[in-house]
């Protein structure tokens, strides 16, 4: 395999979208699990203080009652991990703000704080992986906080609310476990089925990388999801089969089910109902043998410190987030300095918008660019519709801002720049509990913010290049070709151990997901040598097809065909 850079015969610089970023698409199918979760996370403690009569308070609790927005996707056992992570990430970035907001009133340094905050905060974000809202949530209320008057003797308990109200979000969090303590898990692998069942009907490139993508994202929620249960026993036979589906999506292929009975199963395993129990799948006892052991292996200490070392590794010198993190603090810092110069009052809000912008190359941070703006924009003018009702009574205020915090769960997933139309008024409304601001200076200073914060972002982003986004691809088209090694090993070899054989096959359905994530990446990035494409599509087709041959290999009873070895990855 060879290092030396290929030149790309098209230009560097890539044409940018325009209708494609601002098109609505399907909403979630758990949208309303996080914008239930933040209202009711938010409205006790926001009655609270209206009740006894502080609601300039209001600030410190919403820190604390955001964190509700966070590890939806997650099965209950890591959620509690995660969001029990994001109240302390909180509360610690809060301190931090508050702190420094105590010390000085130099604007500069502020700003400058705040675009170290946004870095940190992103990279953090981004190496955890803990998904949607992502770093945003955490900016928006260290660099307000920043800006907001404070005295040292009131951080402390100010922060005891940031953490009492991220106590109770967790409790809020947590609360469906009550109810259906396998709903993620079921959603994860009804996912995995109508995915396998796509690419068993219609088998293709773009199909197989998403039946691939989902089957890995069920496996890992079923391995985190905690102690095997007879129903996570039934979801994992049905992983049996939509893996079996997607590796041989072809009629009888490895005994994969057909794609309406996958469908079938998928709309069962959504449902409240008990979940289906399928007739059992060549291999699914070395499967479930397999699962067992590698969840043992990740519980023990070894498995947790090899967790620890990945994680440090993605926040280490050579990890591919560093371009991005050095693209926040930049961007943040240039909005911020820019918006302080032109006189504008509250460059927080700059800070926030460059910071939303920064996705994971730079045709995604330009979608992002177009629908923050576009988002924020509209915005304005609902909070000038809204603002006389939100007037009427602190308890009226508060009503304002649920509604609004419902609504921009519910849009966001259509798309950002919807939610963004819901989530501008929310955070202006927010101002509104200190004390009451003039109306056109809310919004003129909304609007500028806006504007210098998308252009000094995206400007950012154009200049900070990430050429690591190749590199990247180089190390997940190595990764690829030896797990593609040692599952055509382990699945030759007959005296090859269940486990081996099962988390071989795994561990080259995860390289493959890294593989088209790593090529996505680089493919939406700028100044960089070419992608080696006809080596990615030659590894992606490579590694499907010993996954479709370990998948007729499976099953102590079932007949071993003669190996099929792959293309190698440098052949077309």
């Amino acid at each position: 395999m060879t290092d030396t850079p290929t030149r790309s015969e098209r230009p560097s610089v890539r044409s940018l979208p325009l209708a494609s970023a601002l098109r609505l698409s399907r909403p979630s199918d758990t949208w309303f699990k996080p914008a239930l979760s933040v209202v009711a996370a938010s409205a006790v403690p926001h009655l609270t203080l209206v009740a006894i009569g502080r609601p300039d308070l209001v600030m410190y609790t919403m820190a604390g009652s955001l964190c509700a927005l966070y590890g939806h996707g997650l099965p209950y056992a890591r959620r509690a991990r995660a969001v029990a992570g994001v109240v302390l990430g909180m509360t610690a970035s809060l301190a931090v703000a508050l702190v420094t907001a105590s010390l000085t009133g130099s604007t500069a340094v502020l700003i400058a704080v705040g675009a170290l905050l946004a870095a940190a905060q992103k990279v953090l974000c981004d190496a955890t992986r803990i998904g949607p809202p992502g770093h945003v949530i955490f900016t928006f209320v260290s660099s307000a906080a920043l800006f907001a008057p404070q005295r040292p003797e009131q951080i402390p308990g100010h922060l005891a609310l940031t953490l009492g109200a991220g106590a109770f979000a967790w409790l809020v969090a947590l609360a469906p476990a009550l109810v259906r303590r396998e709903g993620p898990e079921r959603r994860a692998v009804a996912r995995a089925l109508t995915a396998a069942a796509e690419c068993a009907a219609d088998p293709g490139p773009r199909t197989r990388n998403a039946a691939a993508a989902a089957v890995h994202a069920a496996w890992q929620c079923l391995l985190a999801s905690g102690r095997p249960t007879p129903v996570r026993r039934s979801l994992e036979r049905l992983v049996v089969h939509a893996e079996g589906a997607f590796a041989a999506p072809c009629p009888g292929g490895g005994g994969a089910a057909g794609p309406d009975r996958l469908r079938a199963w998928a709309a069962l395993t959504r449902a409240r109902g008990p979940v289906p129990a399928p007739p059992p799948a060549p291999g699914t006892a070395d499967e479930l043998y397999g699962i067992d052991a590698e969840r043992a292996a990740l519980r023990a200490p070894e498995g947790r410190r090899a967790a620890r070392r990945a994680l440090l590794c993605r926040l280490g010198p050579g990890s591919p987030l560093l371009p991005v993190a050095v693209r926040t603090l930049a961007g943040c810092a240039l909005a911020g300095y820019l918006c302080a110069a032109l006189g504008v009052g509250r460059p927080y809000w700059a800070i926030v918008t460059a910071a939303s912008l920064y996705q994971a190359n730079i045709t995604l941070s330009w979608n992002r660019t177009l629908q923050r703006t576009l988002g924020n924009l509209l915005g304005v003018l609902v909070f000038a519709a809204v603002l006389p009702v939100s007037r009427i009574s602190p308890l009226a205020l508060v009503c304002c801002c649920l509604f609004f915090s419902f609504a921009a769960e519910a849009l966001i997933t259509r798309n950002y720049w919807l939610g963004s139309v819901a989530v501008t008024p929310m955070a202006l409304l927010v101002l509104e509990f200190g004390g009451a601001h003039p109306a056109g200076e809310l919004i003129g200073d909304r609007v500028l913010d806006t504007v210098l914060g998308a252009v000094a972002g995206f400007l950012a982003a154009t200049l900070v290049t990430n050429r690591r986004a190749a590199g990247r691809v180089e190390r997940a088209l190595d990764a690829t070709g030896r797990a593609r090694a040692d599952a055509e090993r382990t699945g030759a070899d007959p005296g090859a151990a269940p486990e081996a054989r099962d988390r071989a096959r795994r561990t080259l359905t995860a390289s493959l997901v890294e593989l088209r994530e790593a090529g996505d990446t680089a493919a939406g990035e700028w100044w960089q040598r070419a992608l080696p494409e006809q080596r990615l599509l030659a590894a992606e087709r490579a590694g499907h097809r010993t996954l479709a041959a370990t998948a007729q290999r499976r099953g102590p009873g079932g007949a071993t065909p003669p190996a099929v070895h792959a293309p190698s990855i440098g052949a077309e």
